[in-house]
């Protein structure tokens, strides 16, 4: 088991837990470590379903126990927020209420491959690059660079390519609360939580 996920909280459809990887920002990828405890790396990640595509400084240390651990875990993270009993009508009839947080995630794990051919490594970047600059009116490119300078910065990083064998989705979006209660934790969420707002109409609406 790599995430609790009751039944009510499951996505499954393959549609929607791609749709969360591809809008999910910093991510994470975990492996095992040393002494029980996990290796972990905060990185941008890009997928298309069957693999999960990246890259770490040479001079982080996780690459080597990637190497060595063969598999790892990319952990998709989406919108999330705290959701306080005082939005559930149900507060003011039993007082039986609790607080919550409120998210989505999805778990992607299978082996692991280190990239260090710079053809390769250079398709990688240029590949998340390419994403991640598409909504600038005037996109940055690898290209836009000195050849010289991206051949000794790519000589600094290492690829990892994850071969997805398992996908876990979770979208915990109130979907345990009768309607009345979920459009109150609806209706509860500040401006900072728009996404999250976006996510629970989502959810209620079968999307």
């Amino acid at each position: 088991m790599t995430l609790y996920t009751p039944a009510l909280f499951k996505e499954e459809r393959p549609e929607v837990v791609l749709r969360l990887m591809r809008e999910a920002r910093l991510c994470l990828l975990v492996s095992n470590g040393a002494g029980g405890v996990p290796d972990i790396s905060h990185i941008p990640l890009q997928t298309d379903g069957k693999r999960v595509v990246g890259h770490l400084a040479r001079a982080n240390p996780h690459w080597k126990a990637l190497r060595e651990a063969g598999r790892a875990i990319a952990v998709f993270p989406g919108p999330e927020g705290y959701i306080s009993p005082n939005s559930y009508p149900t507060k003011a009839e039993t007082h039986r209420v609790v607080p919550t947080w409120n998210y989505e995630a999805v778990h992607a794990e299978g082996p692991v491959e280190i990239v260090e051919d710079a053809a390769r490594l250079r398709e990688i970047v240029t590949a998340l690059t390419d994403q991640h600059e598409a909504k600038s009116a005037a996109p940055w490119s690898v290209d836009d660079a000195p050849a010289e300078f991206i051949a000794s910065q790519l000589k600094g990083i290492v690829g990892v390519v994850l071969t997805i064998e398992s996908l876990t989705g979770k979208r915990k979006l109130s979907q345990n609360r009768n309607e009345a209660d979920r459009k109150g934790a609806l209706d509860g969420l500040g401006p900072e939580d728009a996404a999250l707002a976006r996510s629970m109409r989502a959810a209620r609406d079968g999307g």
